[in-house]
């Protein structure tokens, strides 16, 4: 039984392949196409899920669509009927692409399918979100909670996930939204709506949450079951071209920051009140949810599960013994939730658990390139390389990283998801004090302010940070060990803004945060037996089993997928070295890089 997934139209669209329960292939349509957050209809992720399986489009059994277009279009009316004439540009934007492909999308999905003649369903877009973050879980039986932007109308939602049945019990409907509410401060702060809430999230350990009574007392009512409403008088994004309106900008006493421009104390200030109030909301909701359904187990999903700072409280302060987070917790994964929502709900097939392991194969499931297609690219490229054999490749990388080299890591199958695991990722040292600004600066051309990720291997996560158990999704933000930490001096202490992120914190500085926090990553062998191997040689070496893990990719692109990317990301930054499957190359060695036309043709699969 063969199951596509398939979310489009909204962002990060992407493809999802099922057979018989297992998840095959599943991609993100932006690693192909090279647009950030790509949105339109996945065409190469659905080519490459399909060709995975060995399936061509006539033999799968089921398509799945992630939302019902329908509905989303009449919220989507009401919505502007009801702010007429306020909204009359906006909906002059949104309907031309509603009009010529969303309201047409059997007959967009039948034509991109040659040859599919089978069922086209649609559950609700919560729907899948819960059942993406209850079925690749662990657990028999669990409590769930999805919260993003919007769906169809629905923005939040809980339930009851057991055996192959995952059932809401409550929602809360748009236009009252965290996510949005998130998204609206985002904005505000001069960041890119669906894109930059984690630049937030990575900015507010730098403020105080001056801001956070004003936001609770005007703009949203947080209720003890972490149910709340938004006073709509201050936003605009029911109607409008804008998140926020002029009231907003007297509320907070200044208007939206432009983007790329100075970044002050108060924007700092606002960024950790807002972090603040949504933390607030997710705690809340967590109780309640394990009030109500006496469940011991929580899933989520949905844009807001990405905030790695609240799920980890969700965790520490919780009543929740264990949690499980959608690795891919936004749009995209709605794909694969659609997917398996069709096989277990839909069509009632058994659900196996392994208490031990979830379903999702650590996540890389997007396509792995063998090292003949390596080596035939580095030819065809007259690119330089020394090949090394499987024994040689952990140690010489650990012994580049701890020479403060950095370097770009691709291997196996690219990760599903936002997050850098281990496959497609950039690799530094988490003892060096300047491997954060040099990263950020030099290598990934973003702002300074943005903290970096450790991966550690599994058995060593406990004796550096305070966790225990596993986080091999980089989705729980949890405190470094008082052990490993460095007692600031006063002076230090008195420091603020900026001026605090040069301060050394503990004996991983590189992955250590303002607040003494980290955004882990554990790596087991089973899971990626090369990654957890070089962590193991950069341990015999330095004795910290501790590596810097970044994407591999540069602000405003998307993790590189192909050869082709990781080179091109290779020799337009300050990378030292890449290790692409055996081989490895040394940017001294490379030849002048002239990009030409031909170098920007987009990855197309054979």
């Amino acid at each position: 039984m063969k199951i596509l997934g398939i979310s489009a139209f909204y962002h990060d669209s992407a493809a999802c392949l099922v057979e018989d329960g297992d998840i095959v292939a599943a991609a993100q349509e932006e690693r192909f196409t090279r647009k950030k957050h790509d949105f339109d209809f996945p065409y190469n992720a659905i080519t490459y899920c399909l060709s995975e399986g060995g399936v061509k489009g006539e033999e799968l059994d089921y398509v799945a669509f992630y939302d019902k277009p329908l509905i989303k279009f009449e919220r989507i009316l009401e919505s502007y009927l009801a702010y007429s004439p306020a909204g009359v540009r906006s909906f002059l934007k949104a309907m031309p692409i509603w009009l010529r492909q969303k309201l047409w999308l059997p007959d967009l999905i039948r034509k991109g399918l040659e040859g599919y003649e089978g069922k086209i369903l649609f559950p609700e877009h919560h729907e899948s979100h819960a059942a993406s973050a209850f079925f690749p879980s662990p657990f028999s039986e669990a409590a769930f909670i999805t919260l993003d932007g919007v769906g169809e109308w629905t923005t939040t939602a809980y339930g009851i996930g057991r055996d192959n049945k995952v059932e809401i019990i409550a929602e809360i409907k748009f236009p009252h939204s965290l996510g949005l509410l998130y998204s609206a401060f985002t904005y505000y702060l001069g960041f890119r709506v669906n894109s930059g809430e984690y630049k937030v999230m990575g900015l507010a350990p730098y403020g105080e949450p001056g801001y956070a009574d004003l936001i609770k007392q005007e703009l949203i009512d947080i209720r003890e079951d972490g149910s709340f409403r938004l006073n709509m008088k201050y936003f605009n994004y029911c109607a409008g071209l804008t998140m926020t309106n002029k009231r907003f900008d007297r509320l907070f006493g200044k208007v939206p920051r432009r983007p790329e421009s100075e970044i002050t104390q108060k924007d700092m200030d606002i960024a950790r009140s807002v972090q603040v109030v949504c933390e607030e909301v997710m705690l809340k909701a967590a109780r309640h949810v394990h009030k109500v359904t006496g469940m011991r187990r929580l899933c989520l999903a949905g844009g807001v599960a990405l905030n790695c700072v609240g799920n980890g409280r969700i965790l520490r302060e919780g009543p929740f013994e264990d949690i499980w987070i959608q690795p891919a917790a936004g749009d995209a994964g709605g794909a694969l939730g659609a997917a398996l929502h069709v096989w277990y709900q839909y069509l009632g097939n058994k659900r196996e658990v392994n208490r031990e392991r979830d379903f999702q194969k650590a996540s890389y499931l997007g396509p792995g390139f063998s090292d003949g297609e390596i080596e035939k690219f580095l030819i065809s490229r007259e690119i330089p390389y020394r090949k090394l054999n499987r024994e040689e490749i952990p140690r010489e990388v650990a012994r580049l990283i701890a020479d403060e080299k950095v370097v770009g890591w691709f291997q196996g199958r690219m990760e599903f998801g936002p997050r850098a695991l281990g496959a497609r990722s950039i690799l530094g040292d988490a003892r060096s004090p300047e491997m954060q600004l040099l990263m950020n600066l030099r290598i990934k051309f973003r702002e300074s302010f943005r903290p970096f990720a450790p991966s550690v291997i599994v058995e060593r996560a406990a004796d550096y940070f305070e966790i225990d158990r596993e986080s091999p999704y980089m989705l729980l933000v949890v405190p470094v060990r008082k052990e490993v930490r460095r007692e600031l001096t006063d002076g230090e202490r008195n420091k603020a803004g900026m001026q605090r992120l040069y301060i050394i914190r503990s004996e991983i500085p590189a992955v250590t945060h303002l607040d003494y926090s980290a955004r882990l990553q554990t790596v087991k062998r089973e899971d990626n037996p090369l990654y957890y191997d070089l962590m193991r040689e950069f341990e015999k070496l330095t004795g910290c089993p501790v590596v810097v893990n970044t994407s591999f990719n540069v602000r405003g692109e998307p993790i590189v997928c192909s050869p082709e990317h990781a080179y091109l990301c290779f020799m337009r930054t300050g990378m030292d070295y890449l290790m692409m499957g055996s081989y490895l190359l040394d940017k001294r060695r490379q030849p002048e890089f002239m990009e030409k036309e031909d170098w920007r043709e987009d990855f197309v699969l054979d």
